[in-house]
């Protein structure tokens, strides 16, 4: 937004860092409620939840601007995030906890961490920059607004899939016991 004169001057980018920060107060108080979650949902629906709310944060990003009602969309994007990112780490570090033999269970949270931070986020990255370069720039120009829509889509497709595939039966005893 830096580079679009109408926008130089606005709040979001003369205080980008303060519109950032949002993000990490979001991640502290949904880091939080994990455990309400979890016992009133189960791990299945919480990692739904968050993989619903990577829908909404990249929808935020594709019709949030500078202007006025286009900041508090990206506002609600920082908001979102916490739920998006903490739900789905800690939620799936819970299930591997409680569902694995304790004899493999650190080697299994390295790999979910490993295929979901490290070679997911890296092979991600460079998918997701292909695809980005080869139907979403044109001219040297990115078009955003698609990208976005794009990654909320993908997202969607993910949560639906995991939602009809995720076979877990929810037991409130056994989450409560291990997120305290």
């Amino acid at each position: 937004f830096g580079k679009i004169p109408e926008y130089t001057n606005s709040f979001v980018v003369q205080k980008s860092t303060l519109i950032m920060s949002i993000s990490q107060f979001s991640e502290t108080a949904f880091i939080l409620a994990i455990p309400f979650f979890l016992k009133r949902f189960g791990i299945k629906q919480v990692m739904l939840i968050s993989m619903l709310a990577w829908v909404l944060r990249f929808g935020f990003f594709a019709y949030g601007d500078p202007s006025f009602g286009g900041t508090a969309l990206i506002i609600m994007s920082c908001i979102v995030y916490g739920m998006a990112f903490d739900f789905f780490n800690i939620s799936g570090s819970l299930f591997i906890e409680t569902t694995t033999d304790p004899k493999i269970r650190s080697s299994a949270q390295g790999l979910f961490m490993m295929m979901s931070n490290g070679f997911g986020a890296f092979f991600g990255g460079i998918i997701s920059g292909q695809i980005i370069d080869t139907f979403f720039t044109h001219d040297g120009v990115r078009d955003w607004h698609n990208i976005w829509l794009s990654f909320a889509g993908y997202a969607l497709v993910i949560a639906i899939a995991f939602a009809i595939l995720f076979k877990h039966k929810h037991n409130p005893e056994e989450v409560a016991k291990v997120s305290h």
